[in-house]
């Protein structure tokens, strides 16, 4: 708490105080300064051989960003690259985490000798450093998108925002509006596609509602976040893999 000192009663930080706060500001202007760099390896399109680091992106609660621990995003992304060939697209909807995830993974050139396309789907401008990449969005208007990515991604993962039903809504609008197809690996369909959702538990019954046709239900994986929810979360998806299984009590209601 400040304290008075002197004369002209002016609070005075307490010396661990000031530490903590002289402690801050160098980390900020440390992130700062190297956002700048990458900013500026943008326009030389970046070193193929350095991984990006996802504490650059500073988080916005006020923007609703929280970002997973780096072992849920590792888990994520591998995933969405397990089994990939050259014709494959990921998109990666509100979940930028992920993204940068795919990013570092891939440079690993001897796990993954294939580079699938990435996309990501972001409404915070600062990934604009990914470029070509990079496609602005804004879940209040689902379908506002480059017509070139409609029916293009046989990969997509989506985190909406906010937990309310007009978000998942028009996130999972513009999730079948990326989608190849709208069918899952266990169909043994000829041209499935890989479906994960992160958002919270109690949107699972809407969850299963808009995605049901796809194949989708509620895993046994936990997503978390590198500053803990107050909500539960939920990973969702429409296959089963190394990383997790469908939950007993989804399975028995399934479709």
């Amino acid at each position: 708490m400040p304290h008075m000192d002197g004369d002209d009663d002016t609070p005075v930080l307490a010396p661990s105080a000031l530490a903590a706060l002289r402690e801050f500001y160098v980390e900020r202007d440390t992130r700062e300064k190297q956002f700048e760099d990458l900013k500026a390896a943008a326009e030389n399109d970046f070193d193929d051989q350095a991984p990006i680091a996802m504490e650059l992106f500073s988080e916005s609660w006020q923007d609703s960003q929280f970002w997973y621990k780096d072992a849920t995003a590792t888990t994520l992304a591998e995933q969405l690259l397990d089994g990939v060939t050259q014709d494959s697209r990921i998109a990666v909807v509100s979940a930028p985490t992920v993204y940068v995830k795919l990013r570092n993974l891939l440079l690993d050139r001897e796990r993954y000798p294939i580079r699938p396309q990435l996309t990501l789907l972001e409404f915070d401008e600062r990934f604009e450093v990914f470029k070509d990449e990079f496609v602005p969005y804004d879940f209040k208007q689902p379908l506002k998108l480059p017509k070139s990515l409609k029916g293009a991604f046989d990969r997509i993962i989506c985190d909406p925002p906010f937990l309310s039903d007009e978000c998942q809504t028009k996130a999972a609008l513009t999730v079948r509006w990326l989608a190849k197809s709208w069918v899952g690996p266990s169909n043994e369909a000829s041209d499935p596609v890989r479906l994960i959702l992160c958002t919270g538990e109690r949107m699972e019954t809407l969850a299963r509602k808009l995605y049901g046709k796809a194949g989708m239900l509620t895993t046994t994986f936990l997503p978390e976040h590198s500053n803990p929810l107050s909500n539960e979360f939920r990973c969702y998806a429409n296959f089963e893999c190394s990383a997790w299984k469908w939950q007993p009590e989804a399975m028995a209601t399934k479709p």
